[in-house]
């Protein structure tokens, strides 16, 4: 990163690459174990923190996320090591630094809970995914719905801040029985949701159901449905349709996801971790770590590194900015990509604005909320 250059705001995103039953349909890098290595892993994601040190310069921290897998099943004495490494390692941070932990209900004990708060974690994000047994024995979570709902009152009542993943578009889902379960979730305390629909990857155990015609799936009419109902019982409550799948109360965004979107850098530590880092106008690199945890245990490292220059930058500010409400600032997005944004796109983009389906207002342009059952084909006209 050029030295000269302002103060970088930076977050870290931590993956923990284990959890007690991978689902039918994840296809995150993540594997059952009996036995977690608590201490080896936090002595290697120090290690790789240690070697990765010399890019901070410059750099402000400006949250943390531990994603997964399933990070609540991590010994809060070990996550405690880790957020205080990545701590010590910038130069500088932000007032508020958000410390998110992504959590299952059955790995929330009122002692895990205790112990990620005084390890730092100040935010929650509990997968809920429903509040129906038979959908949760489906989609093969091990928590019912009487551990979900005891699990979100015990993290409001230790962090105030949390947020609760929701799943529409299964087998058999009703509209009013989802409504349902988006109230109860809100009465439970929680300030944020990310409602997101049942997609079938390829390499899942759905995906090989699938394949073979043995699994229903929810038809695009059913889907742009449930996705209607989603918005319009959330903006009942009072949350605010901030991004494509995701619901927040007034002041209650994920700050994390928000750098995301806007472009931001971050840096990824641990096994199977990506990160992307800004090395001043027009490039950037992104790397990904090696995948086995066993692997990334013993040595640690990259698996892949690749170069964006001015073009992926643009195409993929693009492309995160505008699945969210306030949509891209692109005199913000030439800069960063030393590029004019319009660059090959014009006549495209000209028609979109035509249609209604983009709007510039000023230096920002967004997707209306309206428009955004087709956001990805929008999107994709674009590149």
């Amino acid at each position: 990163m050029d030295p000269r250059a302002s103060v970088v705001d930076t977050s870290v995103y931590v993956h923990f690459p284990w959890c007690a039953r991978k689902c039918p349909y994840c296809d995150f890098a993540t594997r059952r174990v009996e036995v977690i290595p608590h201490r080896a892993y936090a002595d290697a994601v120090l290690r790789e923190l240690a070697e990765r040190r010399h890019v901070l310069e410059g750099r402000r921290l400006f949250s943390i996320f531990l994603g997964g897998g399933t990070p609540s099943l991590w010994d809060p004495a070990e996550v405690a090591r880790v957020l205080d490494g990545i701590r010590e390692a910038f130069p500088a941070s932000v007032d508020e630094v958000e410390i998110t932990a992504e959590a299952n209900p059955n790995s929330l004990s009122t002692a895990q809970l205790r112990g990620f708060r005084e390890a730092g974690v100040n935010r929650l994000s509990v997968g809920v995914q429903s509040l129906h047994d038979a959908q949760l024995r489906f989609l093969g979570r091990l928590h019912d719905r009487t551990q979900a709902l005891d699990a979100l009152e015990g993290a409001v009542a230790t962090f105030g801040r949390v947020s609760a993943d929701l799943m529409f578009g299964l087998p058999g889902q009703q509209a009013e029985a989802w409504s349902q379960d988006v109230s109860e979730l809100l009465s439970a305390g929680v300030e944020h949701v990310s409602a997101y629909a049942l997609t079938i990857e390829p390499g899942t155990q759905f995906g090989a159901l699938h394949r073979l015609g043995k699994l229903r799936v929810a038809t695009e009419e059913d889907y742009a449905a449930m996705f209607e109902r989603t918005r319009d019982v959330m903006e009942g409550h009072g949350l605010e349709h901030y991004e494509v799948s995701n619901y927040a109360r007034p002041g209650a965004r994920a700050r994390h996801n928000e750098h995301y979107w806007r472009g931001g850098d971050y840096l990824g530590l641990g096994a199977a971790a990506v990160g992307c880092l800004s090395e001043g106008s027009g490039r950037a690199f992104r790397y990904k770590n090696e995948v086995r945890d066993e692997r990334y245990l013993a040595a640690g490292g990259e698996s892949e590194r690749e170069t964006l220059g001015p073009d992926e930058i643009l195409r993929e500010g693009l492309m995160l900015g505008l699945r969210t409400g306030d949509g891209v600032d692109v005199e913000a997005l030439s800069a960063r990509a030393g590029q004019d944004w319009r660059r090959g796109r014009e006549k495209a983009v000209d028609a979109r604005l035509t249609r209604g389906d983009l709007v510039l207002d000023g230096s920002r342009l967004r997707v209306p909320p309206e428009r955004w059952l087709w956001l990805d084909g929008i999107v994709a006209d674009l590149f």
